[in-house]
């Protein structure tokens, strides 16, 4: 099913959540038993992330370095598929522009329509660790909005090889991402709702928000999206902290804040445990007020804390 009509019949605030494939030479296990621990709380749908190749450098026997190219964390699609079939809960499947071309997109497209899988999240994709600015590869997309058309093409039966024999229209829902304290690389958070505006006239049919830790950022967001003329679900976004390290690498990596409030808390914590329920407590209470202030749903990243989500939503869903 159709995240967008999932969304329409609702009755209630949908409760989704997203997980990180495993690491390269890991198996399924641990993600699947977070799938099964959370699948008592009826998820409306799953999403899968996406992670581009990186360059690494070696060294040769003969002193000089060697480029490689490597995947840490495989298998999206087949993940995708996996849960999708064992669970029979709706994938969101991520798909990113960098470290692919055109080509490479399509196919990956292609394959998610064969395995029945019709959800996907279109975004640009972080530059690889260690590079300090995005650049896509030859024959690439610099935008996600471009891959947000090349899927629209392929709901037309447009193909990139205009000669294509028996070409069959896939049939996605196109979701993409919002940053309600606006993209890192952004100017000002004005242009990035421009752009955000943009992803959606090529087709995009929902946005799921960055996460945030106060919720009157999202609420101006909203207020923001909504006089700029976007028009489509707007899902938060959230994360129960789990580590004091969150407060230093969660706003270098996706250009956060934290309330003044929030880090005092954490601050004055002495315990692992202490850190992981105020991290609980304040998720809570950030849900709490979102269903009532009416969201069409709240969206989790678990990043391995399955236990905080589960206790977020068994207490306020």
């Amino acid at each position: 099913m159709q995240v967008i009509d999932l969304l329409n019949q609702a009755k209630r605030p949908l409760f989704t959540f997203e997980l990180v494939p495993p690491l390269k030479g890991g198996d399924a296990q641990s993600l699947l038993q977070t799938v099964r621990q959370l699948s008592e709380f009826e998820p409306a749908y799953i999403n899968v992330t996406n992670h581009q190749q990186e360059v690494v450098y070696q060294e040769r026997t003969d002193g000089l370095l060697e480029r490689r190219t490597v995947r840490k964390r495989p298998g999206t699609i087949a993940l995708s598929a996996l849960i999708q079939y064992t669970f029979n809960i709706p994938v969101v499947a991520h798909l990113i522009c960098g470290g692919m071309d055109a080509d490479q997109l399509e196919d990956a497209l292609v394959e998610l329509h064969f395995l029945g899988i019709e959800n996907v999240l279109a975004l640009r994709g972080d530059p690889p660790n260690g590079v300090k600015r995005f650049v896509p590869v030859k024959g690439g997309y610099e935008h996600s909005s471009q891959l947000v058309s090349q899927i629209m093409d392929l709901n037309e039966g447009r193909y990139l090889d205009e000669n294509l024999q028996n070409a069959q229209k896939t049939n996605f829902c196109i979701g993409v991402a919002g940053y309600p304290e606006k993209h890192a690389e952004a100017p000002n958070l004005e242009h990035d709702i421009q752009m955000l505006k943009h992803k959606v006239e090529c087709g995009a049919r929902y946005i799921v928000t960055q996460m945030f830790f106060d919720n009157s950022v999202y609420y101006r967001f909203v207020d923001a999206c909504r006089a700029a003329g976007i028009t489509v679900p707007i899902i938060p976004g959230l994360k129960p902290i789990g580590s004091k390290r969150d407060l230093s690498t969660i706003p270098q990596t996706f250009h956060i804040d934290f309330p003044a409030e929030l880090v005092d808390l954490l601050d004055s914590a002495a315990k692992l445990s202490e850190i992981k329920e105020i991290g609980v407590h304040w998720c809570k209470q950030q849900t709490k007020d979102l269903l009532a202030h009416g969201v069409p749903g709240v969206h989790f990243y678990t990043l391995g804390k399955a236990d905080s989500v589960a206790s977020v939503v068994r207490d306020v869903y």
